[in-house]
C-alpha cells in the first residue's frame, strides 16, 4: 500500500516555513552592524539606530522564525534560531549600553564567546548532513566567533576587519538561503542551489515520507490546474532542498505502484493517484 505523509517537507507542519522569514532577519540585522564593524557610525546615534535593528530583526524575526519551527517539529531549525534570537537581544543591549558610554565587562563576553563557538562549530558539523550551504552559512558563524576569541586572547585588533567581511558574508548567505527558499518554488527553476549534504550518517534514517507526499501534492496541484504533465527538472526546482537523486526514486516508486504515470520525460497522477490523495484530504 502506498503511504501518504503530510505535503510538507518537515513532517507535520502546523504553519508556513518561517525559515526564510528567520533568515531575512539576521540579513537586516548584520546590515546594521556592518558600519559598526567597519569603524563607522560609532557615535550615540549610530549605535542607538543599529540597536533597534538588533532588537526588531536580529532578535525579532529570529526568535519568532525559532518559536514557529518548534511548532512545527524542526528541532534543529527552532533550537539554532532561538539561540540566535536571544544572542541578538544582547547585542541590542550591548550597542544600548556603549551609546551610554557603559562598556559591558570583558570577562564575561570572552567566555561567552568561547561557548558560542563550542556550540555552533558542533551544530556546523549537524547542519553538513543536510546541505552545503548551510554548512557554510554555519561555518561562517564559527570563523566570526573563532576571529572575536582569538582577538581577545591575543588582544589584538587586527581581526576587526575580518570580523566584518565575516559580517557580510554572513548577511549574504542568510539572504541566499531565504531566497532559495522562497524564489524556487516560485518561479519553478533552482534559481538559488542550496547543494546537497557533505555528510552522511552512520544510522539509517527515520522514515520520511515527506518527499514523497510533496510530490504528489504537486503532481495533484498540476491536474487541477489542467497543466501539462510535471517534467522532472521542474520537480527538483519547485521541490528544492529535496536532493535530486531522492525525487527521481520517489518518481520510480510511484510510476511502479500505479500512483503515476510517464508522458516522455514528464509525469502525471494516474486516476487511482487522484483518488489517493483526494482520500487523503478528505481525513
Amino acid at each position: 500500500m502506498v503511504q501518504l505523509a503530510p505535503a510538507t517537507l518537515h513532517g507535520r507542519e502546523a504553519v508556513a516555513d518561517p525559515t526564510p522569514m528567520g533568515l531575512l532577519g539576521l540579513a537586516i540585522g548584520c546590515a546594521a552592524l556592518t558600519p559598526i564593524a567597519f569603524g563607522r557610525s560609532l557615535t550615540p546615534a549610530g549605535l542607538e539606530t543599529a540597536a533597534v535593528f538588533c532588537l526588531l530583526f536580529g532578535a525579532g524575526c529570529q526568535g519568532f522564525a525559532g518559536l514557529l519551527n518548534l511548532v512545527n517539529r524542526n528541532l534543529y531549525g527552532g533550537t539554532l534560531f532561538l539561540t540566535f534570537a536571544f544572542n541578538w537581544v544582547f547585542n541590542w543591549w550591548t550597542l544600548r549600553q556603549l551609546a551610554r558610554g557603559f562598556v559591558p565587562d570583558a570577562g564575561v563576553v570572552f567566555a561567552t564567546e568561547v561557548a558560542f563557538l563550542a556550540v555552533f562549530a558542533l551544530i556546523t558539523w549537524g547542519f553538513g548532513h543536510f546541505s552545503s550551504l548551510l554548512f557554510v552559512f554555519l561555518l561562517d558563524i564559527d570563523l566570526l566567533y573563532a576571529a572575536k576569541v582569538a582577538g581577545r586572547l591575543l588582544g589584538t585588533t587586527a581581526f576587526a576587519v575580518p570580523i566584518a567581511l565575516l559580517t557580510v558574508g554572513l548577511a549574504a548567505l542568510s539572504l541566499w538561503i531565504a531566497f532559495a527558499l522562497l524564489l524556487n518554488p516560485v518561479t519553478g527553476r533552482r534559481v538559488f542551489p542550496l547543494g546537497g549534504p557533505l555528510f552522511r550518517s552512520a544510522t539509517p534514517p527515520p522514515l520520511d515520507l515527506a518527499a514523497r507526499t510533496a510530490l504528489v501534492g504537486l503532481l495533484y496541484a498540476r491536474w487541477r490546474e489542467s497543466a501539462p504533465p510535471l517534467a522532472g527538472d521542474e520537480a527538483v526546482a519547485r521541490l528544492d532542498p529535496l536532493p535530486p537523486a531522492r525525487l527521481a526514486a520517489e518518481l520510480d516508486y510511484l510510476v511502479a505502484r500505479g500512483v503515476a504515470e510517464r508522458e516522455g520525460d514528464a509525469v502525471r497522477l494516474t486516476p487511482s493517484g487522484i483518488d489517493l490523495w483526494e482520500r487523503r484530504l478528505a481525513g
